[in-house]
């Protein structure tokens, strides 16, 4: 589905320079003292990769190119059951496709792995992951400015919601928020971080998917889970100026059936400790 990583090209080859240079010359032995030192010289240069010049992705580490030469499967998703084909050894990569394939091992026919409950949205982004260590729109660094963004967002501004709508709830959620949770279930932290990251950069969402996807967060996530829960308790006692007037906090406080209510007043309880405390 998606492109790998090409490897460099033998030219580039520190092996390629050295033989190149043996042909030009007259040959030395290896037992030339200049020679070598020059050798060793070479080989002890400090890196200049790019990545040594900025910070590097909350991501843990870009996947290294798959094995395009494994079986493709197919994946059918949603309650529509769209379908999409990658590389079993690119799945593998979660431990849950892992298992799945492992299930199927004695099948002859095409495998096929069924997600009802997923969005083929977002597993289109868990996909692109997988394959590239990312998804759209993807996280970028500004230099000038010390800082990530996301790129294609009002240029270097992530202004603006990304939602998707979730057919288990019925409404708009965030993505980020869904492919938090969907990472969650496929055992990949790497993209759960990443997802965290990059919802923090979002802002001007409505009061109304801020707080359907909280308690989207809380249904899908376990009680031990101390980052998504606490970036929708800040969100919410940062913007309570906001969410006070709002007639969409007092319904749901009103409807109740989550568990972020109570951690909501613990935490604001907390703020009111540290705020008088420090008087």
């Amino acid at each position: 589905m998606f492109s790998s990583r090409k490897n460099p090209s033998q030219r580039d080859s520190f092996s390629y320079r050295a033989g190149k240079a043996t042909t030009a010359k007259k040959q030395r032995s290896f037992k030339d003292p200049n020679r070598t030192s020059r050798i060793i010289a070479h080989t002890q240069q400090p890196s200049s990769s790019p990545q040594s010049h900025h910070q590097q992705s909350p991501s843990s580490s870009t996947p290294a190119s798959p094995n395009l030469n494994s079986a493709i499967l197919t994946i059918s998703v949603g309650p529509t059951q769209r379908l999409f084909a990658a590389h079993e050894d690119v799945l593998c990569k979660s431990p849950y496709f892992a298992q799945a394939c492992r299930a199927q091992f004695f099948e002859t026919g095409n495998k096929r792995i069924e997600l009802p409950d997923e969005e083929p949205e977002v597993f289109s982004a868990v996909l692109e992951f997988l394959y590239k260590g990312d998804y759209t729109p993807r996280l970028a660094y500004d230099k000038r400015k010390a800082s990530w963004y996301l790129e294609g967002l009002d240029g270097n501004n992530s202004n603006g919601e990304s939602t998707v709508y979730h057919n288990g709830v019925g409404g708009a959620v965030l993505k980020d928020t869904v492919i938090y949770c969907t990472a969650h279930r496929l055992a990949l932290p790497a993209l759960q971080r990443l997802a965290l990251k990059k919802q923090g950069l979002q802002s001007g969402v409505q009061c109304s998917t801020i707080l359907s996807s909280a308690r989207f967060a809380y249904a899908h996530t376990p009680a031990s889970d101390s980052k998504l829960r606490a970036h929708y308790l800040a969100l919410i006692i940062r913007s309570r100026a906001t969410f006070k007037r709002s007639g969409t906090m007092q319904m749901e406080m009103e409807r109740g059936g989550s568990a972020v209510w109570f951690d909501l007043f613990v935490a604001m309880v907390n703020h009111l400790d540290d705020v008088t405390g420090g008087k």
